[in-house]
Formats: C-alpha cells, sequence, structure tokens
C-alpha cells in the first residue's frame, strides 16, 4: 500500500475501533512484538491475506501511539517471517502522523498447493493457524489433513474399506453398473468383471473400496454407521427451542441405506415435514401441487452432499445433517469446500472434484449429470418460487446450504395439497378427540408431527377449536370442529 493509504487505514482503525478478519493491530511502542506468527500463519494461510498495522494501541481505546523505531521493527518483523514454513515475504510501508511512525506489513496469502503456512519453531500440528473473525486459532488436525489431501491429490473414497467383502455387496446393482459402463464406455467392453472391477477401484483381492460399499453395499451402516443423514424437524428458530409439550424434535429420523437409497429417504422426509399448496398453471391451466421449497432443489443440495463430502477416516464419525426450522431449511455436509474453489465461484467455474470416482458412478447410474449444474439449479428453482438465494457457508469443516422461508405474511398454507384428508379429519373431530385419536386416525406414530403439520394449522385456520382454550397443554386436552364446517368422509 502506498503512504496515504496507510495513513487513512490508520484513521479508519481510530475511527472504527475494531480488528477484523484482514486486520490485526499492534501497539509496537515499547518493542516489536515477539510473538506474530500465529497471525502470519492465519493470514498466509487465507485467501486474500491480511495487513498487520503496528502503532495502534486497541487496550487504550485504539490510540496511535506509533512504533518505537520503524527501521529496526521492519527487521524484526522480516526476521520472524523468515522462521515460517514456507517463509512469508511481507510487503512493508512506513508513514509519519503527527510526529509518531506507523508501519504496515502486508502478508499475501500464499498458494493452497502450500497451505498450511506454520512457524517451524511449533510444527505444523501446533504451529499452522486460521484466522476466525479478529482472533487466530489454531488449527485442527483436519483441516492441516485437508490441504495435504488436495495437494498429493488423495481419494479417500478409493481406500479399501475394512471388514467389507463382495458378499456385502447387492450383487443385482453392481453387475448393473458394470453393464452400463460397457455400453458407455467401448474400450470396457470386452474386459472381464474382475478387470473392470480393478480398473474403476471397485475391488482387487476381495477387497473392497469405499465408494462400491457406499454405492452397492447390501448395509453400508454395519461398516460405517455414521455415514449417514441425520434429518430433524426443529420446533423454532435454534437448536434446543422447544415444541408446544416442550419437545424438542417434531420428527427425527436416521436415514440410512446405499447412497441411492438415502437420496430418496431425505427427500421424502423433507417432503412430510414442509408445506404445500395447490395453484393453477396460468399456461397450462391445470392443477399443480408447489411445495414451500422447490424440491429439485432440495434434492440437488443433498445430492451435493452425498456426492462432495469428505470421506476421510477424519470425518467418518459425521453424517450429513438436514434440519428443518421454522424459518428455514439448512443442509451440513462434512468436509467444507475442497481445493482453490471459494464460495462467490460456486456455479460459475469448473471446482476441483474431491470424489472423482464416486462423482462418475453416480453419472454412469444417472443419479447425477456430474456437469457442476447443481448450484445453478439450485439458484434458478428458488428464484422460480419467489425464494431468496440459497445461502452457502464454508465453515471451518463443514458446507452448509440455507434455503430460506418466504415472509411470514406470505399466506403460504399447510397441506392444502392434501384436500382429502383434510376433509376427513374435520369431519372425525365432529366429536371432540384427542391427539393420540388424530394421530391413529391419520396413521401416523408420532403425535408431535400431528400436532405441528395439521393439528395446530387447523386451529390457525379457525377449522378446529381446542375444548380447553385455558390448557392448552392439558393432556386432557381435545380438539373438535369449529361450528359451520362441514367436510364429507370419502
Amino acid at each position: 500500500m502506498t503512504e496515504e493509504e496507510l495513513k487513512e487505514k490508520v484513521k479508519y482503525v481510530q475511527q472504527a475501533k475494531f480488528e477484523a478478519q484482514t486486520l490485526e493491530l499492534k501497539a509496537a511502542h515499547e518493542g516489536c512484538p515477539q510473538k506474530l506468527y500465529d497471525t502470519l500463519s492465519s493470514f498466509s494461510n487465507q485467501d486474500g491475506g491480511g495487513i498487520i498495522l503496528f502503532g495502534i494501541d486497541e487496550t487504550s481505546n485504539f490510540s496511535p501511539v506509533g512504533v518505537y523505531d520503524a527501521q529496526d521493527i521492519q527487521k524484526k518483523i522480516n526476521a520472524q517471517c523468515l522462521q515460517m514454513e514456507p517463509v512469508v515475504r511481507p510487503v512493508l510501508t512506513v508513514t509519519v502522523i503527527d510526529g509518531k511512525h506507523f508501519v504496515a506489513a502486508e502478508i499475501p496469502a500464499i498458494d493452497i498447493s502450500e497451505r498450511p503456512c506454520y512457524y517451524r519453531g511449533k510444527g505444523k500440528i501446533k504451529g499452522s493457524h486460521i484466522r476466525v473473525g479478529d482472533s487466530d486459532e489454531q488449527m485442527t488436525e483436519y483441516e492441516i489433513y485437508s490441504y495435504e489431501a488436495f495437494r498429493r491429490k488423495y481419494q479417500d473414497e478409493i481406500r479399501f474399506a475394512n471388514h467389507v467383502t463382495p458378499a456385502s455387496l447387492d450383487q443385482n446393482k453392481l453387475n448393473d453398473y458394470l453393464h452400463r459402463l460397457r455400453l458407455g464406455k467401448p474400450n470396457l467392453s470386452q474386459l472381464s468383471d474382475a478387470q473392470i472391477e480393478s480398473l474403476m477401484s471397485i475391488a482387487k483381492d476381495d477387497r473392497i473400496t469405499l465408494w462400491a460399499s457406499l454405492l452397492f453395499g447390501l448395509y453400508p451402516q454395519a461398516y460405517f454407521p455414521q455415514l449417514s443423514i441425520i434429518a430433524t424437524v426443529v420446533p423454532g428458530l435454534q437448536v434446543g427451542d422447544l415444541g408446544t409439550e416442550s419437545e424438542r424434535f417434531l420428527d427425527n429420523e436416521r436415514i440410512e441405506g446405499d447412497l441411492a437409497q438415502m437420496l430418496e429417504r431425505a427427500l421424502q422426509f423433507v417432503r412430510r415435514n414442509i408445506k404445500s399448496k395447490t395453484i393453477i398453471n396460468e399456461e397450462t391451466g391445470k392443477r399443480e401441487d408447489r411445495t414451500e421449497y422447490p424440491m429439485n432443489a432440495v434434492r440437488e443440495a443433498i445430492l451435493n452432499a452425498l456426492v462432495h463430502r469428505d470421506y476421510s477416516i477424519h470425518t467418518e464419525g459425521m453424517p450429513i445433517q438436514i434440519q428443518l426450522f421454522e424459518d428455514r431449511m439448512e443442509i451440513r455436509s462434512p468436509g467444507g469446500l475442497y481445493g482453490r474453489i471459494t464460495v462467490d465461484q460456486l456455479g460459475k467455474v469448473q471446482p476441483d472434484t474431491r470424489n472423482p470416482m464416486l462423482a462418475s458412478a453416480m453419472e454412469t447410474l444417472q443419479l447425477t449429470e456430474n456437469r457442476y449444474s447443481g448450484i445453478p439449479i439450485i439458484r434458478k428453482e428458488l428464484a422460480s418460487y419467489g425464494l431468496p438465494p440459497a445461502e452457502l457457508e464454508n465453515r471451518r469443516g463443514t458446507f452448509i446450504v440455507t434455503f430460506r422461508k418466504r415472509p411470514q405474511n406470505s399466506g403460504f398454507p399447510i397441506h392444502t395439497t392434501d384436500d382429502t384428508r383434510i376433509a376427513n379429519l374435520i369431519a372425525f373431530c365432529h366429536q371432540p378427540r384427542s391427539r393420540s385419536e388424530i394421530a391413529s386416525f391419520l396413521g401416523i406414530k408420532t403425535v408431535t408431527y400431528v400436532m405441528q403439520q395439521y393439528i395446530k394449522p387447523l386451529l390457525d385456520a379457525n377449522k378446529l377449536q381446542m375444548t380447553l382454550p385455558g390448557q392448552p397443554r392439558s393432556h386432557k386436552q381435545k380438539y373438535v370442529s369449529m361450528p359451520g364446517i362441514n367436510s364429507i368422509i370419502t
């Protein structure tokens, strides 16, 4: 930066009075700080690098105290930079304001293939840091591994799965895959099954790879219990909020099976837990069901999580999470973004692929296009529903996709597609009925789910009323149709 830019930076800090993701303040009026290593590491390891500004004392209301000696501090900054691996090459700028010297050290980001940058005196495990807000946090072992995995092009999905044998696979699914391969890849058409399985990293010497177990396994969770999906419906805006009967979850399911089965079962979970309505298509004049979130977008988000999550031993104990809140849906995938791509580039440039064999196999089975179209489809579908754009967040080992609902005043009704079932329920409640009686009538085991998805919406719509309105949580509470509400059981 120029001297004028440095002066503007000092002025800005005095007004703003805070550090930031890319800005660290040091007083340095009594000498050069002895331990810059953590900040040198964290700035080097983040895209865009950062600036260390010397001469501002944040402990004294961000006073401009200046540095003790502009010449000497530059030498000592460089000396500490030489202790880093790889060596940090700062860009130093000096300016004078009201007779006081200020020094800025611009720390450039190093290429992702060289990360993590760490202090040699502590070693890679303890000396690697990452910037979190305005603090320097020690990297986790997994964060360090993720850089190593990219640099060395590890393919964790093709590591051999302990104890998994050919007998653990669904031979019909595997044979279908081999048949599709022969049809689509002429070079494989004349090879034996064993040759193809070896070439395509499915199996070797009766040892099965992880991706093959996940895609063709009879029950993959027998060997990898946490490589599943945990889906929950939270009765509030954050985990920990309680429902009307102090329940933590309105619906809660561990979704297991092979990858295709988990995808379908996850979509079924979302469908049964989101609102829907019937609309008239202006072009065709036909009735169409429209869910609260576009299911094509939901499918792409879940599919991306299954295909692109991290399958290393570091994340083996971390399931994918689907969480439905009152105002949003979050899909959390272990592993974070892979390679050089940033969140802003998603859907615009071709990303590095973490699990290429798995992605290719899913394409062969026509479960995914493998054309990097997932994010564009999500954006297009949400826009067509008039919903806010998806929020994409890369957070320390986890990638999060968030869909937001329409505003509360949008008048989006609940389950109006289920007209017959609703009509039957209202008719059933011409006599007062308990929660359990209603659940039994609907054929649903979870009473809290019935409360959230049926009883509460009908109460809000003035189609049902409580027999004990002053005691909504009473175990004697029953629900009866409002006078004048007529329905016919079909």
